[in-house]
C-alpha cells in the first residue's frame, strides 16, 4: 500500500472514533428514529479508499458486490442501480422486451399489487403502460393472501408484483404456485426483507425475479443503491441491458474488446461490423451505481447477518413488552415467515378512545420517531386516482392502515434503553386514555 495513503486511512478511522457521539441516552431528549444507517470505522475508511483510488464510475468494488451479494441472497446474477427504485423500475421493465417473444408483457396487461404500500412497487407498471390490479392486505401481517391474488386473476393478468411489508414475508410459496399455474411472471420487492425466510427459504428466491434497496433506512447502505437479482440468465442480460443505456454489448464499459468480436456484429439494418459497443437493442437508462457506493456495500455486507439479527431481537422486544396494551394492533408474523424486521407496526383499532394522530404526538412530543405505512391506500392518492387500474374486492384494510397505523424503530443501532423507554412511553399514553 503506498505509504501516504496508509496513512490517510489510519488517520481516517481515528477520525471516526474521535466523531463518536458517546453521550448517553436522555429520555425524551435523545432523538430515537425509526430507520437509520448503521456505520463502523470501516465503512468510513472503505469509502475513503475508494475516493483514494478515483473509483468514481463502477468498476472492480462493484462486481465484486455483486458477485458476493448474488450469492449471499441465492442467484445466479445481481445487477447494482443507483436505487431501489431503478431496480423496480428495471425489473418490471425486463418483462416487456422483445427478447422474451411472445411472453413479454404489452401496454394493456395487468400486473396484480397491493393498494397498501409504497410507490415505487406500482409506479413501474404504470411507466410501462400497464395496469395495476389492486388487491387489500391483512391487518397485523399487512400483507395479502394467496386466496386474495388467486380472485383477481383475469383474463388480462400477466404479472404480480408485491413487497415484503416491513420485512415481513407474504405468503410468497403460494402465490409462486398462483403464478406458475397461471403463467405468470412473479415480480418480489424485497426491499424491506433481506434476510427474512418463508418455509426456510430466503424471500425474494421464489419469483422469476427480485429487488432490492440500499437507502439508509435498509438492511444494508449504499448511501443511495439497489440491486436486481434473478437466476434466470435471459432476464439478467436484459436487466443489463436496460440498466446500461439499453445497448446489446456486455462488456464493461472500460474493456475494450473482450468477448474478441466487438466489430463482427451485423444488428438493427446497420451496416456489417458496426462497433458492438454502440448497438442498443433496449429503449434503456442510465441506472448503474458507483465504486465508491459499492466500496461501502462490501463492508456493509460483511455485517449483514448480525444487523439482521438485531432486527429480529428489537422487534420481539417491542413485540413482548407491548402485548396486551388496549385498543392497539400489533404485528404479526405471516405464518411460517421469520422475518428480518423493517420496522414495528402498530395499528390503532377504530374504536380505541384515542386517536392515532393523539398517540403519535405524544411519542414524536418525546423525541420518538414515527413513520406511516408508507402511502395507506394508494388508490386515493392524486397520483392514481386517475390512472388506469382495478380494485378486486374492498380496500377495507387499507383504508384502515390510512388512518389507523404508523410504524416506529426496530434498525440496529437502537438500543434496549430506548426501546424499553419507547414501550413505557405508549403504555403510559394508552394508560391515561384507555
Amino acid at each position: 500500500m503506498n505509504v501516504h495513503k496508509g496513512l490517510i486511512l489510519d488517520e481516517t478511522a481515528k477520525f471516526h472514533q474521535d466523531a463518536q457521539d458517546t453521550r448517553p441516552f436522555v429520555p425524551g431528549t435523545t432523538e430515537i428514529w425509526p430507520a437509520g444507517a448503521v456505520l463502523d470505522e470501516r465503512d468510513r475508511t472503505a469509502l475513503v479508499e475508494a475516493a483514494l483510488e478515483m473509483r468514481i464510475a463502477a468498476g472492480p468494488s462493484s462486481r465484486r458486490f455483486e458477485s458476493r451479494f448474488a450469492r449471499k441472497l441465492g442467484h445466479r446474477k445481481a445487477h447494482l442501480t443507483n436505487s431501489g427504485s431503478s431496480a423496480n423500475l428495471l425489473a418490471m421493465t425486463a418483462f416487456t422486451s422483445h427478447l422474451l417473444e411472445d411472453r413479454r408483457l404489452r401496454p394493456g396487461d395487468e400486473v396484480i399489487t397491493v393498494a397498501a404500500g409504497f410507490p415505487t412497487t406500482v409506479n413501474p407498471i404504470i411507466q410501462n403502460g400497464l395496469v395495476p390490479v389492486f388487491v387489500d392486505v391483512e391487518l397485523g401481517t399487512y400483507n395479502t393472501t394467496a386466496e386474495r391474488v388467486a380472485r383477481a386473476i383475469g383474463p388480462k393478468t400477466r404479472a404480480i408484483m408485491i413487497a415484503h411489508a416491513l420485512g415481513n414475508p407474504f405468503e410468497v410459496a403460494e402465490i409462486a404456485q398462483l403464478a406458475q399455474e397461471h403463467d405468470l411472471f412473479l415480480i418480489e420487492d424485497n426491499c424491506d426483507a433481506v434476510g427474512s425466510t418463508y418455509d426456510g427459504k430466503l424471500t425474494g428466491t421464489f419469483g422469476d425475479i427480485t429487488t432490492v434497496s440500499f437507502y439508509p433506512a435498509h438492511h444494508l447502505t449504499m448511501g443511495e443503491g439497489g440491486c436486481v437479482l434473478t437466476s434466470n440468465l435471459a432476464l439478467a442480460r436484459i436487466v443489463e441491458s436496460l440498466r446500461d443505456w439499453g445497448r446489446d454489448c456486455w462488456c464493461e464499459p472500460g474493456e475494450t474488446n473482450k468477448c474478441l468480436k466487438r466489430f463482427n456484429y451485423q444488428m438493427g439494418t446497420l451496416p456489417e461490423g458496426y462497433d458492438h459497443k454502440y448497438i442498443f437493442s433496449h429503449v434503456g437508462y442510465n441506472l448503474k451505481a458507483t465504486d465508491i457506493q459499492a466500496a461501502l456495500g462490501l463492508t456493509q455486507l460483511d455485517k449483514l447477518d448480525g444487523f439482521c439479527d438485531a432486527r429480529r431481537r428489537n422487534w420481539r422486544r417491542l413485540r413482548d413488552g407491548l402485548d396486551g396494551v388496549p385498543y392497539l394492533i400489533l404485528p404479526e408474523a405471516t405464518p411460517r415467515s421469520d422475518p428480518s424486521w423493517f420496522g414495528f407496526a402498530l395499528t390503532v383499532d377504530p374504536e380505541a378512545p384515542y386517536s392515532r394522530a393523539a398517540l403519535v404526538d405524544f411519542l414524536e412530543g418525546r423525541k420518538i420517531g414515527t413513520r406511516r405505512l408508507f402511502a395507506g391506500n394508494l388508490t386515493r392518492h392524486p397520483a392514481y386516482i386517475d390512472q388506469p387500474h382495478r380494485i378486486v374486492g374492498d380496500l377495507t384494510n387499507s383504508d384502515v392502515i390510512t388512518d389507523q397505523t404508523f410504524w416506529i424503530g426496530v434498525y440496529p443501532a437502537l438500543t434496549e434503553e430506548m426501546l424499553d423507554y419507547v414501550i413505557s412511553s405508549v403504555k403510559e399514553f394508552v394508560g391515561g386514555h384507555a
